[in-house]
This record gives structure tokens, sequence and C-alpha cells, in this order.
């Protein structure tokens, strides 16, 4: 390849890589921002997400959110999305299996997944009991805090978890650290059994239940996720990973 042409390909995915990174940083921020808080996120040139900005809002793909020049996401990504909807039945899958959990338990059911090097909920389904479970779809979580982290890198050797893991997510939120070898070695065991529990870290009063939904290679492209009352989830232990297991079975053609 010409080295001209080489030097635009490469610059024009930087650009793109960028453009992105925008996307995630807005969608993680939850709220309007103005480009140069943006960069300040992101730790980039003023001028490179400015011009990046400009050109977005221009697409349509992000859109003024008012006279101050804070941007957000636009509507042609929910046009994008809506057009996702109708190629894949995924969502209305998942929605129907989240709904039976949900209702079979009582409590409240998630579907969760891998977001770079985070976790988040992808789908959720509140269950009927008084109290909500404080989880937000959407919000990036660092991976060692929850019990899907576990078994979503279940396939991976403790240097690749390092190499993907931030460092400082391995501080829980008690301010205790959590040792990354004790970590690799609960996400192997965890996607050996097929399963992990344990009680939140981050709201003291719930238990938290993990499945995963397999690939063929038997690694964890999902998992289902039931957060209950300690216990609840005592009394109802094997109940519960049963349902879970029945419903991540009937998830798994999805991921052929």
């Amino acid at each position: 390849m010409d080295k001209r042409v080489e030097e635009t390909v490469n610059r024009r995915a930087r650009g793109l890589d960028r453009a992105f990174d925008i996307l995630d940083a807005l969608r993680e921020a939850g709220r309007p921002l103005r480009p140069n808080e943006i960069a300040n996120a992101m730790g980039a040139p003023r001028s490179t997400i400015y011009e990046i900005v400009a050109a977005l809002v221009k697409l349509d793909v992000l859109e003024a959110a008012d006279a101050e020049g804070r941007v957000f996401l636009g509507r042609r990504l929910f046009l994008y999305g809506q057009a996702y909807g109708h190629h894949s039945d995924l969502p209305s899958r998942v929605g129907a299996v989240l709904d039976r959990l949900a209702m079979e338990t009582q409590e409240t059911a998630q579907f969760c997944v891998l977001d770079g090097n985070k976790y988040t909920v992808a789908m959720m389904r509140e269950g009927s009991r008084p109290f909500r479970i404080s989880s937000s779809v959407g919000e990036r979580t660092p991976i060692p805090w929850t019990a899907s982290g576990r078994l979503l890198l279940g396939h991976m050797s403790e240097r690749e978890i390092r190499e993907l893991v931030p460092e400082a997510d391995f501080q829980l939120p008690s301010g205790d650290w959590l040792d990354p070898a004790d970590f690799a070695e609960q996400s192997h065991r965890a996607l050996a059994d097929g399963h992990f529990t344990f009680d939140s870290i981050v709201d003291s009063y719930t238990h938290c239940f993990a499945v995963p939904v397999l690939r063929p290679d038997r690694t964890a492209a999902a998992t289902l996720c039931l957060v209950a009352p300690k216990a609840d989830a005592l009394r109802n232990h094997a109940d519960y990973l049963e349902k879970l297991r029945y419903a991540a079975v009937s998830l798994e053609p999805s991921f052929i």
C-alpha cells in the first residue's frame, strides 16, 4: 500500500475510534456535555474533539441540547437501534425470558454483558417486591464488583484479565482491594460450575445470582441474573439457580 494512502487510512481509523469514544463518553455521563467536557473526560485534544463533534452533529449522530453548546446522542442513533431491532429477535427473546423470571420468582431479573472493560445491565425487569433494586440499565460498572463479571471473564487467563480490567477497578466500594489472582481463580471456578452467587457488595441487603449464556465454544456471551433479598435468596437458592439455568439455555441459540 502506498505510504500516503496508508497514512490516510490510519488517520481515518483514529478519527472513527474517537467518534465512538465520544458516544461512549456521552452514554456514560448520561447527560448532555460541552465538547470541552467530553475532551476532558477522554483526555483528548480539545481541537480534535470539537472537530469530530461538529461532524457528528451535522450527521444527526449527535444533536444540540441547549444554547450553551452542549450535545447529546442524536436521533440517527435511534433509527439505527430500530433497524437492529427489526433485524434481530434477541431483544424480544431476552425480554420474554426476563418477564418470565421476574414473574416466577418475584425478584429483579437482569440480562448483563461486557461493555469494553466494564460490566453493564443491558435489560432488566423489576420484581413485584415493594422495594426497588438500585441498578440502572446501561450504567457501566467495574467488572470485579459483580457476580456476572466472574462468568464473563471465566475463559480468560489471569494475565488477560489483568490486561483488560483497570487496576483501580479491583478496589471495591468498601475500600478493600480484591487480589486479581483471587478474582481470576473465582472466575475460572465460576465458569466451570456454571454459576456464581454472592452477597452484593453494592447493596448490603441483597444477594446476586448469575449464570452464563454460553456460546458454542463454552465462553459466556452474556449472563442472566437475579437480585434478591438475602433471606429469600437463602431460602430459594437452588430453585433460583435452576430457573436461571433453564432460561439461559433457551437463549443460547441466539449466540450460535
